[in-house]
Parts: structure tokens; sequence; C-alpha cells
């Protein structure tokens, strides 16, 4: 008999070649059938779920996050130490440069010394050329001064011989002389 209302049940679900009327799946008739294979394909999946696939997913998650955190804490000392070092890196930059300082100071010292030693040193050469020239210039205006004289005697000899008169040395030098002072 259970037979019978099977056939019967299907019949309702299926016409004469076997084809199904309208949508299976929402025939009332096979309803139960699909809900235990319903439950038994969720609790399969559940088992699955629960007893391989999530505890590998946990298990890479707590992979990534300790790789996370170490790298986290690998990163912060790195910091720390491009920090310490770039603070070494300061310190040495200031020594270097209050050194290359000091260094210039010394070297400005050093050439503004000897550039006091050849400025005296050519002072002391152009005073004494400069003497010497003044002592020079002395003679020669002295010397030209003679000369000046001795010209002058001369030709106011000539001019009074040419012009007819007599005149002697004496007279001649006096009176130049006399021009001369002014």
């Amino acid at each position: 008999m259970a037979t019978e209302s099977t056939a019967a049940d299907i019949a309702q679900c299926v016409n004469e070649h076997g084809s199904a009327i309208g949508m299976p799946q929402l025939c009332a008739d096979w309803m139960p059938n699909q809900i235990f294979w319903l439950i038994v394909a969720l609790a399969v999946i559940y088992f699955v779920l629960s007893r391989i696939a999530l505890p590998r997913i946990g298990g890479v998650l707590a992979e990534r996050k300790g790789t996370i955190t170490n790298d986290l804490t690998a990163a912060e000392e790195l910091k720390a130490k491009a920090v310490e070092a770039e603070k070494a890196y300061q310190d040495a930059l200031a020594r270097a440069r209050a050194e290359a300082a000091k260094i210039v100071a010394e070297a400005r010292a050093d050439i503004q010394k000897d550039l006091d030693a050849a400025t005296a040193k050519a002072d002391a050469e152009i005073a004494a050329k400069a003497a010497e020239s003044e002592k020079r210039i002395g003679e020669i205006r002295a010397g030209a001064l003679e000369a000046v004289t001795e010209v002058a005697k001369d030709t106011a000899k000539e001019l009074v011989a040419a012009l007819g008169g007599k005149a002697d040395a004496r007279s001649v030098t006096a009176a130049v002389t006399a021009r001369l002072k002014g």
C-alpha cells in the first residue's frame, strides 16, 4: 500500500509522459523529501566547515596576525634605530661644521697674518723707494736749478754781448740770482 500512495503522489506532480507539471520544487507532495535532503546537506556543510575549513582559516588568520605583529615590532625597532642614526648623523654633521669653521678661522688668521706681514714689507719697500725717489727728485731739482742758473748766466752774457755791451761774470751772476729769488 505504501507503494501505491507513492505512485499516486508522484502522479499528481508528473504527467503521463513522465514530465513534471509546473516546478517540481514547488510540488507539495515532494516537500518532506526535499526538507530531509536539505537538512542532510546543511549538516554535511556544517560538519565540513566546522571541522576542516574554519580551523584552517583561523590558523591562517592567526599566522597573519602574528606576522603583522612581528612586522610592526620590527618596524618600530628599525624606526628607533633610524632616529638614533639620524641623531648621530646630525651630531657628526654639527661637529664637522664646527671643525670646518675652526679650520677656516685659523686659515683666515694665518692668511691675515701673512697679508699684514706682506703689506708691512711692501709699505716699507714703498717708503724706501719713495724716500730714494724724493732724494733723486731733490737732486734732479737741484741739478736743474744749477743748470737753469748756468743757462741763464750764459744767456745773459750772450745777450749783453749781442747788444754790444760788456758784462763781467760777477754782475751777471748777481743779476740772475736776484731774479731767481723772486
